[in-house]
């Protein structure tokens, strides 16, 4: 199977929150969809091994934000790549409550949904929720942040290994002289202390 094709699939970048109790927790995940019109139900898709497709399960509650092009990586990275069992991700944040007690966000969502679940299914690595809406409100009017939006202009690029960087200069191993360029001469000395190129390292852009 070429894996490369469910590239090609169009998806958004959704905050998925929910509550059990006094603990509340979120996640990211990119799957959310209108299932059904009459009732409208939303279907979700999490890692079923996350803290909060557990507090789903438990409560049977959740609610989605529609993260907008407002959103930056440090939003992503502190819902999305630390865990709600270890960490309280809404320590220090600023969020909504709907009327279920269920968080959302204030800002960096254009749209919040808050659904009760209808069913689930276990899907191995994922589980879907399928929730009737039970309330729904438009937050803002910016763009809704699309995944690849999210690839290409949000998430910080891979710095290139020192071996794809373009060499900018050589530093003398032994007293620290900077010479500056890409090609260091076979038979340089060092200014300062005398010692040849063998005894440069190169400096990468």
């Amino acid at each position: 199977m070429d894996r490369k094709a469910l590239y090609n699939l169009e998806y958004g970048v959704f905050l998925v929150s929910s509550r059990a109790g006094d603990a509340i927790n979120a996640c990211i995940t990119n799957t959310c969809i209108q299932a059904a019109a009459s009732p409208v139900r939303l279907a979700i898709s999490c890692i079923s091994g996350n803290y909060t497709p557990e507090l789903i399960r438990e409560s049977g509650l959740f609610t989605v934000s529609v993260l907008d092009t407002t959103a930056d990586f440090e939003l992503i990275r502190r819902f999305g790549m630390q865990s709600g069992r270890t960490v309280d991700k809404f320590a220090g944040f600023d969020y909504a409550l709907d009327a279920n007690g269920l968080p959302y966000l204030k800002d960096k969502a254009n749209a919040v949904f808050s659904c009760k679940v209808t069913s689930a299914m276990e899907l191995g690595s994922h589980t879907l929720f399928v929730g009737e809406v039970l309330d729904a409100a438009v937050l803002g009017s910016a763009p809704s942040l699309t995944y690849a939006k999210y690839q290409s202009d949000v998430k910080p690029r891979p710095r290139p290994k020192a071996e794809e960087r373009p060499i900018i200069g050589w530093k003398c191993k032994i007293c620290g002289y900077v010479y500056e360029g890409a090609v260091l001469p076979a038979d340089f000395l060092c200014p300062l202390c005398a010692h040849p190129a063998e005894d440069f390292e190169p400096i990468y852009g």
